[in-house]
């Protein structure tokens, strides 16, 4: 795997660097926030989970071993916390059933992203997105919001990859049903 260009900010804030702290909490802030606020609905709650995850980062930044991409490691952070944080509010859901390998389907995001992008309708599309079950809202949005690979979420989420796979099945095809019912899909 190719060297992070950010694991120089890990190193500096491993050794006391306020301002590389500051950088790397502007340039992550937003994508943990959203994160956070897909999972936790409550723009306080992901506020406070944001900074939560940026305390953990300064006091952990050593740890970071550069398996993974700085962003799949922050993102796990979050995960792990948006986990606690349900858990101590009394909301964690228990996993969904088990669901079936889906090594036979292939990576369709492109074909879910474009139909979503065309379905022109903002609020709509943000609806249906909504709808879908935490675990299927939540690797749209690392895959589509956070640009992350299968393998990366499945990193963040701590799960395999080919669950990852079929959650995402899952999600398109619930999107394309809500966008079929709303008029606005292919």
């Amino acid at each position: 795997m190719t060297a992070d260009p950010h694991q120089a900010w890990l190193d500096a804030i491993a050794a006391g660097d306020e301002a590389a702290m500051r950088r790397f909490y502007e340039t992550y802030a937003g994508a943990v926030y959203a994160f956070a606020l897909r999972r936790l609905d409550e723009p306080a709650e992901a506020a406070d989970l944001l900074h939560d995850v940026m305390l953990e980062v300064w006091r952990k930044a050593a740890g970071y071993q550069g398996r993974s991409r700085v962003r799949t490691w922050l993102l796990g952070i979050a995960h792990h916390r948006i986990l606690d944080r349900l858990r101590a509010l009394g909301r964690a859901r228990r996993r969904e059933d088990p669901e079936a390998d889906a090594a036979a389907h292939p990576d369709e995001r492109g074909n879910t992203l474009a139909a979503v992008a065309g379905a022109g309708d903002a609020r709509q599309v943000r609806r249906c997105l909504d709808g879908l079950p935490a675990i299927h809202r939540q690797v749209m949005h690392l895959a589509f919001y956070q640009e992350l690979s299968y393998p990366e979420i499945a990193a963040v989420l701590g799960c395999p990859s080919g669950t990852v796979k079929t959650r995402m099945m899952h999600a398109r095809r619930a999107m394309k049903r809500c966008l079929e019912a709303a008029g606005l899909g292919a």
